[in-house]
């Protein structure tokens, strides 16, 4: 038997797709034997599964799990719960070759997908591209495998604050109806201060609003939740509660690459010199806060996995990305997990001053743009950000190629990369004034018009 999956269904970092259209039961069985056939032929035995709350999670796991008891490999059910959970069972528990969360991230309701992760590696790229190989091949093993239930719940929780160290604030904590919740209300229990909740009640409906904390929309409920208690500060999670959003005293977003910089400060203090890495979409200002603190800052490419995968390869403690993936390596494990990077900023904030209000205000004022996309075809996106390459190095401009174009000039900067999940170009700019924004996006707009892309033609995030 063999089994192709839809072509938009294995992405760069994990497999997605709507559920019964590009995405299906059959589908689910299907990366059950393929990824269950890696890790036998890599020698292992055992792999952990969980699942997010979405409505169609459930008959997802059921399927999956199917696929790879019928390949021969023992399966440890960790239940409903966030996909950091799932990390940290592959992580800690003993005898876990792999594992495997059902979860549709961010995306709207009628998604899902599958996040793995195999031997303490991310699996991604050539990894899920096999999947796919093996099952067009009905290349699998087969066997006979177990199932057994792991209430990792507690242990869990009590690994997030195992270690704390201190902090007393009043806090304002957004689940959006995300896999997260559960935890999140278990977790206050153990942490000193007030704490304030919203939304908890896992709802793959998403009824009171998108599961995303990087769209500023989002955290208007939190807002309105600071503002009204006079809370110190609030944070935000996505739908599988991988990524993180914060919102100070005021109201004020702290974006991704502004949390990283103050989470920096604490590990920098007990890890001189340390590489910290962040995207190429970060602020350059974080780039220089990382230097000033007398760390290494390496701008790397977007994308959870290939971060994972840099950290290991460089000795990295800790991590981020303007999406509000935040890695730790540092007293944890490696992977993002957006609970214990909340518990860790409390920490931090505690051990700065006390404020997140006063440390938003302290940074550099600049001026930037949100994530500009761009429609354009499968098959010209990688080869417009090259065409854009060719120019701006034939004009002698300085360029960083670590993930698409990040052009430098006397403004400040801006980049155009080829999205790996999407058929979309990113592009984003910072400066350090209005009118140097005005330029900086006047030269995006002029290299994707020719390469023959109309900025009318963005598109939202």
């Amino acid at each position: 038997m063999t089994h192709n999956f839809h072509a938009t269904a294995l992405r760069e970092y994990d497999i997605r797709g709507i559920v019964g259209s590009t995405l299906t039961e059959q589908d689910a069985w299907a990366i059950g034997r393929s990824f269950a056939t890696i890790v036998r032929r890599d020698g292992g035995k055992t792999v952990a599964v969980g699942y997010d709350g979405r409505l169609s999670s459930p008959m997802m796991e059921q399927a999956l799990i199917a696929g790879l008891v019928e390949t021969g490999v023992d399966v440890v059910r960790v239940g409903l719960g966030p996909t950091p959970m799932l990390y940290y069972a592959e992580a800690a528990l003993d005898g876990i070759d792999g594992g495997i969360q059902i979860t549709g991230s961010h995306n709207p309701p009628d998604y899902n997908g599958f996040k793995m992760v195999h031997r303490h590696a991310p699996f991604f790229g050539a990894d899920i591209l096999q999947i796919g190989t093996l099952a067009a091949a009905g290349d699998w093993e087969s066997g006979h495998g177990s199932v057994r239930d792991h209430d990792i719940f507690d242990q869990y929780v009590d690994r997030l604050v195992e270690d704390f160290g201190g902090g007393v604030f009043r806090i304002g904590w957004d689940a959006g109806n995300g896999a997260g919740g559960a935890v999140i209300e278990a977790l206050v229990k153990r942490l000193p201060g007030e704490h304030h909740l919203l939304f908890t009640d896992i709802d793959g409906h998403f009824p009171n609003h998108h599961p995303d904390p990087t769209v500023e929309e989002n955290l208007a409920d939190l807002r309105r939740l600071v503002a009204d208690k006079k809370l110190d500060f609030g944070v935000a999670f996505d739908g599988d509660a991988d990524r993180i959003g914060a919102i100070d005293g005021e109201g004020r977003v702290v974006w991704g690459d502004q949390l990283l910089a103050i989470l920096s400060e604490p590990v920098l203090k007990e890890v001189p010199g340390a590489t910290i890495i962040a995207d190429v979409k970060a602020s350059q200002a974080l780039y220089d806060r990382i230097a000033e603190l007398g760390g290494t800052p390496l701008m790397w490419k977007t994308g959870h996995s290939l971060i994972k995968a840099k950290m290991k390869e460089v000795q990295s403690p800790l991590a981020g990305e303007m999406s509000g993936h935040i890695f730790f390596k540092h007293r944890w494990y490696g992977f993002d997990d957006a609970i214990y990077a909340a518990v860790r900023l409390i920490e931090a904030v505690h051990q700065l001053g006390g404020s997140l209000t006063a440390l938003k205000s302290a940074m550099p004022d600049m001026v930037n743009t949100p994530e500009l996309r761009f429609q354009v075809d499968e098959s010209r996106k990688f080869a417009i950000v090259e065409e854009v390459l060719a120019r701006l190095e034939a004009e002698g401009a300085e360029v960083n190629r670590t993930d698409g174009a990040r052009v430098n000039t006397k403004d400040g900067w801006w980049l155009l990369r080829a999205s790996n999940t999407q058929d979309v170009l990113v592009a984003r700019a910072e400066a350090k004034d209005a009118a140097g924004l005005a330029r900086l996006i006047a030269q995006i707009d002029a290299q994707l018009a020719a390469s023959g892309i109309v900025r009318g033609e963005s598109v939202a995030h």
